[in-house]
């Protein structure tokens, strides 16, 4: 049998092409094992039993060929959380992080506000910002029936009140429903971008990436519904691609609404784009 250490270097090897091999190797063992990755530097001398081993080494296959370690070993990690995902949903990602930061900076701790995240796909920002802000009505559409289950069941597992409602973006949301916040990371990849091809992408629900020709047609369609369902000094706030920044802002004042800016992502990237109701 062979040792922790050497199944590492091994799996690593195998995975060299990918961004970060030994790490991955690391992630894919721990989860063949049931054990934490700790576990893996306290025992590197361990041998591996048979069953573990195959599981592992079916694993680095399956990442050789281009499956998305989430997708393996079914969960991904946002705002110091584990969320369970699966091919129904869209692979959270930390850039995503700013949209949260902005949605909680206009939702106060401490005062009701009644909250809409559009696209939820695994509940990653709904859950979060239903935790953050426990006061808070949260709800989270989705047009996938399997993304909205996976994002219940992670709602269940963070005991997060959350509501979810099946709908393409605001079709489905009874027409009097007003919000304080509107917020989503809604697909903005045009569907010839090279970049589909490269990655996790390929693995990933279209439906969560294509945004039309231009990358925009889903920001289009949320920016002209969201001042039929904003409150007064209600806000949107949206997560958009690093060079859609002008075109995102346009597309929201035309849309009604004020005092739009754009933010930056953790690497000084545009990324998320608010506006308000006057």
């Amino acid at each position: 049998m062979a040792t922790l250490r050497a199944l590492l270097k091994h799996g690593a090897t195998q995975l060299r092409a990918s961004p970060h091999p030994m790490l991955e190797a690391e992630v894919l063992l721990a989860f063949a094992m049931e054990v934490a990755r700790s576990y893996l530097y306290a025992h590197p001398e361990d041998a591996v039993e048979g069953p573990s081993a195959e599981r592992y080494g079916a694993l680095i296959e399956a990442r050789r060929a281009g499956h998305p370690v989430a997708y393996l070993v079914g969960h991904r990690e946002f705002w110091s959380r584990s969320f369970l995902v699966n091919v129904a949903t869209l692979i959270p990602r930390p850039e995503t992080e700013a949209l949260v930061e902005r949605a909680l900076e206009h939702i106060p701790p401490d005062a009701p506000r009644r909250v809409l995240d559009l696209g939820t796909g695994c509940g990653a920002v709904a859950v979060t910002l239903a935790l953050e802000r426990p006061k808070a009505f949260v709800v989270g559409t989705d047009i996938s029936r399997a993304a909205l289950a996976v994002a219940s069941a992670n709602a269940n597992t963070h005991a997060a009140r959350v509501a979810w409602i099946e709908t393409d973006w605001l079709t489905g949301i009874d027409p009097g429903a007003k919000f304080d916040l509107l917020a989503s990371n809604p697909p903005y990849i045009a569907e010839h971008d090279p970049h589909l091809s490269v990655g996790d992408l390929p693995f990933e629900p279209p439906g969560a990436l294509l945004g039309g020709t231009d990358g925009l047609a889903a920001i289009r369609v949320i920016a002209n519904e969201a001042r039929h369902h904003l409150a007064p000094s209600g806000c949107l706030v949206l997560e958009h691609g690093i060079d859609q920044g002008n075109d995102v802002r346009t597309i929201i004042r035309a849309a009604g609404l004020v005092d739009v800016r754009t933010y930056l992502d953790i690497e000084h990237r545009e990324r998320v784009t608010v506006g308000k109701m006057g």
